[in-house]
This record gives C-alpha cells, sequence and structure tokens, in this order.
C-alpha cells in the first residue's frame, strides 16, 4: 500500500502542537532527577513529602483530563490550551517562590492542573486526516519522549547552575513560550465529528473497564510510571551517596546509560512489530525490568551495578513506553480506540502520583534498599498478570481506496462492510471491497468513514 506522506497544514500543525507538549512536559519532568537532591533545602520536608512533591501533578493531571477534554469540545481547543498553560505557569511560579514543601507541592498540583495533553492531541486530530492520524500521534509522542530524556540529562546541569529554584522558573518561561506558538502557528480548526475522542464516552467505559485485556495495559502503564516515580525518590541518592557523584555530575551517568538504552531497545522495538513476536517481547520487556530493579536492589551501592541496573531499567522502559498505547489502540473494539486511550491516560497519571506517594514512604521506613524492594514486587506483579493473561488478538487496519464513480454505491458497501462479524474472516470483507488477496484480517477496526473514498476493512 502506498504511504502517503503528511501534507504542509498537517506537518506544520504536527510540529507546532509537538513543541507545545514537549515544553510542558520538559518543565515537568526537570525536577524529577534532582529533587530529592535538593528537597533537604525546604521546610518540613521529609522522604515521604518530597515523593508527594515529585507524584503531585499525576493526580491533578488524571483527574482533569476528562474535563479539559470535555470542554475543548464546547468552548474549542485553543481557549483551553491557553488555559492550561497558564495553570502551568501559575504553578510554576508558587512552587520556584515556595520555601516550604508543602508550597512545591501545591505548586507541582498546579502544574498538573493545566491537563492540557488530551486537548492537543484532538486539536491534532481535528487537523489531520484519518489516515495520517496514527502516524501523526505517534510523533507527537515522540516529542514527549525526547523530552523525557532531556530532562533527564539537563536538570542535574541546570540545577548546578541555577540553583534548584530556578528549574521552576525555568518551566514556566517555557510554558509562556509555548503560548505564541498556540494563537499564532497553530491551525485553527473546528470539533470535527469523525476525529477520535480523548476522552472515554459514558455508555462505554464499564465495557473498557470489563475488558480484560485492556485492563491489563491499563494497570502495565500504572505500574510502568509508578515504578519509574518511585525510583527517582532514590536513585539520585544512590548517585550521591554511594558513588561520589555530586548533582552537577548526574549527567555523566544519565547520558552514557540514556544513550545505550537507547541503542539496545531499537532492535527490539523492530522485532515487537512482526506481529508474532509483539507478545514474546512485551512480556520480555517486562523480564528486562524486573531484571533492572533486581539489580537495583542488590547493588545500588556498587557502581557497576547501579548503572547496570540503570541501563536495564530504561531499555525496558522505553520499550513499554512504546508499546503500551500500540497495544491498547490495537486491542480497542472500532469506534472506542479513543475512549480506551481515554481510560488509559489516567492510569498513566496516577501511577506518577502512587509512585511518588508510595516510593517516598518506603524511603522513610527503609532508605533506598526499601524503595528498589518496593519497584521489585511491583514489576512481579506486573509480570505475573501478563503472563497469565490469555494470548490477546492483536489486530490490523487495511484502508482500500475505491475510485470515485457515479455507478459506485456506498451506502451499500458500507452496509456490507458492518455485517462482517468481528470474528469472521477477511474473505468476505475483502471481496466486498473488491480485493482478493487472502491474507487474514481482524475486522474490528474496519468501519469505513462514510462519504470518504478510504475503507478500513
Amino acid at each position: 500500500m502506498k504511504n502517503v506522506p503528511l501534507n504542509a497544514l498537517e506537518r506544520r500543525s504536527l510540529a507546532a502542537l509537538s513543541s507545545v507538549l514537549g515544553l510542558r512536559m520538559f518543565g515537568l519532568f526537570l525536577i524529577l532527577p534532582v529533587f530529592a537532591l535538593y528537597a533537604d533545602g525546604l521546610a518540613g520536608s521529609n522522604a515521604m513529602l518530597v515523593g508527594v512533591a515529585l507524584g503531585a501533578y499525576g493526580v491533578t493531571q488524571a483527574l482533569l483530563q476528562v474535563p479539559f477534554g470535555m470542554l475543548s469540545d464546547r468552548f474549542g481547543r485553543k481557549p483551553l490550551l491557553t488555559a492550561g498553560l497558564l495553570l502551568f505557569v501559575l504553578g510554576s511560579v508558587v512552587a520556584a517562590k515556595a520555601g516550604t514543601i508543602e508550597g512545591v507541592i501545591f505548586g507541582r498540583a498546579l502544574q498538573g492542573a493545566g491537563a492540557i495533553s488530551a486537548v492537543a492531541l484532538a486539536l491534532l486530530a481535528d487537523l489531520t486526516r484519518v489516515e495520517q492520524r496514527t502516524k501523526a500521534m505517534a510523533l507527537a509522542g515522540m516529542s514527549i519522549g525526547a523530552s523525557f530524556l532531556a530532562a533527564l540529562i539537563l536538570g542535574p546541569l541546570l540545577a548546578e547552575s541555577l540553583g534548584f529554584q530556578g528549574l521552576f522558573w525555568i518551566s514556566g518561561l517555557l510554558a509562556l513560550a509555548a503560548l505564541p506558538v498556540i494563537w499564532w502557528l497553530v491551525p485553527s480548526a473546528r470539533v470535527l465529528a469523525d476525529a477520535p475522542a480523548q476522552q472515554p464516552a459514558r455508555g462505554k467505559l464499564k465495557t473498557l473497564l470489563l475488558d480484560s485485556q485492556l485492563i491489563r495495559l491499563d494497570v502495565g502503564i500504572f505500574v510502568l510510571h509508578m515504578v519509574l516515580t518511585a525510583l527517582f525518590v532514590a536513585v539520585p541518592l544512590a548517585l550521591r551517596d554511594n558513588v561520589g557523584l555530586s548533582p552537577g555530575r548526574h549527567w555523566q551517568v544519565y547520558v552514557p546509560v540514556l544513550l545505550a538504552s537507547v541503542f539496545s531497545m531499537v532492535p527490539l522495538l523492530l522485532l515487537s512489530m512482526r506481529r508474532r513476536n509483539t507478545m514474546t517481547v512485551f512480556r520480555g520487556s517486562i523480564g528486562i525490568l524486573l531484571g533492572a530493579v533486581l539489580l537495583l536492589a542488590v547493588g545500588s551501592d556498587q557502581v557497576p551495578l547501579l548503572v547496570g541496573g540503570l541501563w536495564l531499567f530504561f531499555t525496558g522502559f522505553n520499550l513499554l513506553e512504546a508499546m503500551l498505547p500500540s497495544l491498547t489502540s490495537r486491542l480497542a473494539p472500532a469506534g472506542r480506540k479513543g475512549s480506551a486511550l481515554g481510560v488509559y491516560n489516567p492510569f498513566q497519571f496516577s501511577g506518577v502520583f502512587f509512585g511518588g506517594v508510595l516510593g517516598g514512604s518506603a524511603y522513610s521506613l527503609w532508605g533506598g534498599a526499601g524503595v528498589f524492594f518496593f519497584a521489585t514486587v511491583c514489576v512481579v506483579l506486573w509480570l505475573v498478570l501478563a503472563l497469565t493473561g490469555p494470548a490477546p488478538a492483536l489486530l490490523e487496519s487495511l484502508t482500500v481506496r475505491l475510485e470515485r464513480d457515479e455507478s459506485d454505491d456506498l451506502t451499500s458497501i458500507e452496509e456490507r462492510l458492518r455485517q462482517v462479524p468481528e470474528s469472521g474472516k477477511s474473505r468476505s470483507c475483502l471481496s466486498g471491497c473488491g480485493v482478493s488477496d487472502g491474507r487474514p484480517r481482524d475486522h474490528r477496526s474496519r468501519i469505513p468513514q462514510k462519504g470518504r473514498g478510504d475503507y478500513r476493512c
């Protein structure tokens, strides 16, 4: 099938919205590798509250994703994007001027209250053609991943030169810089009827929550981000106390570890794209994550084991971060992919919050070893869940372009496509579309866009 490139409008929209999401997420992640190191200077600080501050943005983001999405459907995408970024700026200022740990927690919660991720992705869907949306969403997700990696590397360097509060000022300035991008560079768009919803439809929520395959993935993203946040309560302190690195030199570990993890995860990610290997690589990635936290649990006081554990962790984390949303989309029934991702996102942000709270509590009770043991238990339970579940039927999409002709009865073709049973073989669907390559296809994502020339079988 011919690979149709993004057009000029789609490229402009993708670049602008990716930069907005990237700047915001860079600001959120910037304190992750250093907060535990500098929090001692805040009045009332303890390990548990450090964890709460790290994860505070997750709970407000989880709670406000759906309201922001619904309000953007009513009042428009750009006004809600503007409001969300202004809330983020306000939270950054509050955290920068706070002299107590409670003040930083409140500022971080305000940062998360500007829950614009779903709104930005909905606007991207409004501005892209149906057949280009998956590609556009994947590229936008890559910008967030790049922001995370950049924040881990630059956070320690910026904190050393500008001070801890300087990181919050940078976050606020970056959010302000994103406002002109929204106003002048992002094209305006109507809210399209066929744009995939980024929040769960009320009538479909119960069905999605009762789907055992989807809920396993939701639990997976919850555990993944819970473990990530918990580890950053302990890892920066281990690098300082066990390795002897000053905060400004932590990049000397993060840079080689992150680069090595990217090189090691790419072959596995390519292998996972082969349908028969997808679940094997997925479960293997959880196994890599388990090996990582075990290494950290037994060897965080030994440099080779600590660095090796971090390398394995980021290899597994990057793989799973890429695979989980893709698997969710492929397992979701037709017409419910947006709703499935609308359930998935709050699980992810809730994991951030609980990881901070439980990781901080574990550190206050048992030190770094307690955090790594907590992470190990969580990953073991997730691996058991992944291994004991039935093998999912992963879906594929086929787009068939029909020649436009006055004799074409598009309504009749649409009705025949809709009557194909979900468990049926594709031969009837393909013959109904005038295609007979004989390759099996699943039909839960086969619904055509009425009035268009493209039909998804």
